[in-house]
């Protein structure tokens, strides 16, 4: 990747993630969502450490293979899901880590790639696979579009993307493909900009936006894996070893917070939303209340920042929590069978 590609890919809150992190030197780190390698060239410029990169992309993989040359051994690339993170962090040799950060979501690389059909910016196969199926069974966007039940495009379209208007979305992909599969991203931001009318005038965001995130995260069961990766995590983390999680969208961001408030003491009363919990020692201690978000210059250079959310725990000695996903707000929803 040329230098110039580095600058189109300067990863959100890059700075306040390494700061977070500490790197020191011998220290080893995880970032656990490579893509570009933003976030793991920061770290290795910030110590004489290590960074183990995980990315399920064989694409980014690939890409990062100078950088692999470039820091001489420093960096171990290692493809796969983060959800996977600990088996693939042991399988490397290593049994605890300093520092782990996550970068959530679809990265810039793969939107700017019609081909990936992640975008409705530009025509392309709707694939949205992260790894493209390689070696998978999962199934592409199209299979899902083209064979879910209305019901089930539904729950998918109103949960994941959080579309008051998933109904109306749902019948127009179901009238559509009645007359022929729908296999291309601007065929389908077409008809979902029909179902979905907006006036120019009060138009914020693409009619579109919202199915196309919610099919991307079911594709890539993006919320289990960012539970499974996080529990993960606090597996690995030595104590006052540091976990820095950057999300851009409420699903994700929501269940971050509720992660690091059960593990740092914070849950425990119960609510309407939470039934009782039991006590149990913090796994992690809080560095700051809330969420960091990106400032003012940040944005006005990378627009994709401004959702951007940061939030970091140390890790104490005490033993890790069990994951339970159901506290954390992950949906249960099933495979779709194809």
């Amino acid at each position: 990747m040329s230098g110039q590609e580095h600058a189109r890919h300067i990863p959100v809150l890059r700075a306040e993630v390494v700061e977070a992190l500490q790197p020191t030197d011998g220290g080893i780190y995880v970032d656990g969502t490579f893509g570009a390698g933003g976030y793991t060239r920061a770290v290795l410029e910030a110590a004489d450490c290590r960074v183990l990169a995980i990315d399920r992309d064989p694409d980014a993989i690939a890409a990062g293979k100078e950088l692999v040359e470039a820091y001489d051994g420093r960096l171990v690339l290692l493809e796969g899901r983060f959800g996977a993170l600990e088996e693939l962090i042991r399988g490397a040799g290593c049994d605890s880590v300093d520092g782990v950060t996550f970068d959530l979501g679809v990265s810039s690389m793969q939107l700017d790639e019609a081909d990936r059909g992640f975008s409705f910016r530009a025509d392309g196969p709707l694939d949205m696979r992260m790894d493209q199926g390689r070696g998978t069974q999962t199934p592409s966007a199209a299979e899902v579009v083209n064979g879910a039940s209305e019901g089930m495009l539904v729950r998918i379209i109103s949960v994941l993307g959080e579309e008051k208007r998933a109904k109306a979305v749902a019948r127009a992909i179901i009238r559509a493909r009645d007359e022929g599969p729908i296999t291309g991203t601007l065929q389908l931001a077409e008809l979902v900009e029909r179902a979905v009318p907006v006036h120019p005038a009060k138009r914020t965001i693409h009619p579109a936006t919202r199915t196309f995130q919610a099919l991307r995260i079911f594709v890539n069961r993006e919320l289990e894996e960012l539970a499974n990766g996080l529990a993960a995590a606090e597996e690995l983390l030595k104590p006052g070893g540091r976990l820095a999680v950057v999300s851009f969208h409420s699903l994700e961001d929501r269940i971050v917070k509720r992660f690091f408030a059960e593990r740092t003491g914070r849950v425990g009363r119960g609510s309407r939303h939470l039934p009782e919990q039991t006590q149990v020692p913090p796994s992690f201690r809080e560095l700051f209340r809330g969420a960091k978000e990106p400032g003012e210059a940040e944005t006005d250079a990378n627009p994709r920042a401004r959702s951007a959310r940061l939030r970091v725990g140390e890790r104490t000695d005490e033993s890790p929590i069990a994951l339970n996903t159901k506290p954390l707000g992950v949906p249960s929803l099933p495979e779709v069978s194809l």
